[in-house]
């Protein structure tokens, strides 16, 4: 009967309704509440027929029957607890019309106004939040959520007290439900920005109505859902950042009100201070429905950098922001902590990564790695997050689609590692090789070990240490802790960039002990008996047997094939470096 005349049974079972609750007073309820869910069931046969038999004639039926829905609700006859029965289960059914046209989704917009401007609020919020939860598992959340996302941002203005616990249960539902609908592969992101911007405004003008404590606490509210809808925008573009600038100008204003700077953001200190105050009474973890919150607070920073309108919007000098942090070596080490959120993003245009990058060499300009040693500065407590930070640095190196990005981040690399204390930043260098899971990278960091021995030792660090790191790294790629030797020719650039890093200890300790430079108390470890000796048995003969078999099995077998000849040319260089050390090795254990 629904698929022959929807149009009719809908008005039917309306004036049911409403006629059925006037005349029974006994039982009015339970009666009406069957007839609500007949009305319901009508409209899910409904849309089920529309999905499976999409046409124009159908789309008029269910245009006739949403019209229908907004004259009886639009009555001023109509019963309010009729209004009230229906408000339980319209808006979410109603919803799932809305992706049919522009008029379906015009009239559903205007069925859930209706019902914001009929209900009560409190009940109207926990309606349009358990819809907006289910819409989420329809074939099209991005088109039914736009309606109740709209009438969520009116009700949120209607609620009277309790402002706070009502926006603290609503705006993490709605936060799942932008992310969601943000990995849609066909989502338009300026319409649902525009009801994300909608939502942000309601709160904002809540928020002005308040004061004292529950004004504070909703104003870090407002501010963690824009950080946070920042990086759900940034993640969602498929094209050119340009085309969402004028999206990121919106947000900027909302920045302003809650008291934010880009400075203060993209060192974590605001994001800190949001989340201290409106977690500070609870015991739940309201905290991880802002999961993205660093990256959406380090992308506000790069937004302003892409883009000067933004940073007018914002009122920013950004000049100003690299000269602080230049200055300001802790503050420097809290944006190396929070840029690991861009950096090792695989979901990112490849533009923010190097806006990223270009934004380290930035604030490391003419910054030396003496600004970072006061020994009244303690580097630890940032430690994992700068080498966080560098794991997702080599990432870029190996995987930047561009030369000249690769060349920039790894200066990057260069400069950020210089601006770590010495003892602190072998023990980076020293967890980025052991991590490692690239031969050539490997080689790289042994390359930048070897150039911070010879900086350390101009500092007059602690020589001791640096030597045992050194000789951990060099075993640990040709001793892997797995057992046996290291594997040829796959290892081939790191075994290399091991003999480099070891040949190179062994001249540089020499030279040092010969000009009479006292190393430390106890002298070389590298040039210690005992560590030579290991270095020699363990190490060094192994792998002249190993590449001695190498080369002639290549040589034997498969004579004259590329691939052969190509792992010969890989293993010469090494057995010439290799050969090299034996002798530096020999002739120090003659001196003993």
């Amino acid at each position: 009967m629904a698929s022959a005349s929807p149009s009719r049974r809908v008005r039917e079972l309306l004036a049911l309704c409403f006629s059925f609750f006037q005349s029974v007073e006994a039982g009015g309820f339970r009666e009406l509440e069957s007839l609500v869910t007949e009305l319901v069931n009508c409209l899910n046969s409904l849309y089920e027929n529309v999905v499976l038999n999409a046409s124009d004639e159908l789309e008029n039926d269910v245009i006739e029957v949403l019209d229908e829905i907004l004259k009886v609700l639009s009555s001023p006859q109509v019963d309010q607890d009729v209004i009230d029965a229906l408000s339980f289960h319209l808006p979410r059914v109603t919803s799932k019309f809305a992706d049919l046209s522009s008029r379906c989704l015009q009239l559903v917009e205007e069925i859930v106004d209706r019902f914001v401007e009929a209900c009560n609020p409190r009940d109207m919020l926990s309606i349009l939040c358990e819809a907006l939860d289910a819409a989420r598992c329809s074939l099209s959340p991005s088109s039914c959520s736009t309606p109740l996302l709209h009438g969520l941002s009116k009700v949120f203005i209607s609620i009277q007290r309790r402002h706070y616990e009502q926006l603290k249960v609503a705006v993490p539902i709605v936060l799942n439900v932008l992310k969601d609908i943000s990995l849609e592969t066909d989502v338009q992101v300026e319409g649902l920005f525009d009801k994300a911007l909608g939502i942000a405004s309601s709160i904002r003008d809540v928020s002005s109505k308040l004061n004292n404590e529950e004004e504070a606490k909703v104003r870090c509210l407002l501010g963690l859902y824009v950080i946070q809808i920042t990086a759900i925008l940034s993640v969602s573009i498929r094209d050119k950042a340009a085309s969402c600038i004028p999206l990121v100008i919106q947000l900027e204003p909302f920045l302003t009100y809650c008291g934010l700077t880009h400075l203060g953001l993209i060192t974590g200190n605001d994001t800190e201070k949001l989340m201290s105050t409106v977690a500070i009474d609870d015991d739940d973890d309201f905290g991880t429905s802002f999961p993205d919150i660093n990256l959406g607070a380090s992308f506000l920073l790069i937004w302003a950098k892409i883009s000067h309108e933004v940073a007018e919007a914002a009122n920013a000098a950004l000049g100003s922001d690299v000269d602080e942090l230049q200055s300001n070596p802790v503050k420097r080490w809290q944006v190396y902590g929070m840029l690991k959120y861009i950096l090792s993003s695989v979901d990112l245009l490849w533009e923010f990564k190097r806006h990223a990058i270009e934004f380290l060499l930035d604030i490391t300009e003419g910054v030396t790695s003496s600004h970072c040693n006061d020994e009244q500065i303690d580097c630890s407590h940032y430690t994992p997050g700068i080498y966080a930070t560098l794991q997702a640095v080599t990432l870029v190196i190996m995987y930047a689609p561009d030369a000249d990005l690769r060349k920039k981040t790894f200066e990057a690399l260069k400069r950020v590692l210089s601006d770590i204390a010495a003892p602190h930043r072998f023990d980076v260098l020293r967890a980025l090789v052991t991590n490692s899971r690239s031969p050539s990278m490997t080689a790289i960091l042994l390359g930048l070990v070897k150039d911070s021995i010879s900086e350390s030792s101009l500092q007059a660090t602690d020589c001791a240490t640096t030597d045992t790191h050194v000789i951990e790294l060099v075993e640990l790629v040709l001793r892997p802790p797995e057992g046996g030797p290291p594997l040829l020719p796959d290892q081939s650039d790191a075994v290399l960039g091991a003999l480099n890093l070891y040949r190179f200890a062994l001249l540089f300790e020499s030279r040092e002990c010969e000009a009479g430079k006292e190393r430390s108390k106890v002298g070389s470890e590298i040039l210690s008996k005992k560590n030579l000796e290991k270095a020699y048995k363990e190490w060094l003969l192994p792998l002249r047997t190993l590449m001695s078999c190498s080369i002639a099995e290549n040589l034997k077998e498969d004579h004259g094939q590329e691939s052969s000849l190509g792992d010969v040319c890989l293993l010469n260089p090494i057995e010439f470096v290799l050969y090299r050390c034996i002798e530096l090795v020999e002739e120090r254990l003659k001196s003993h």
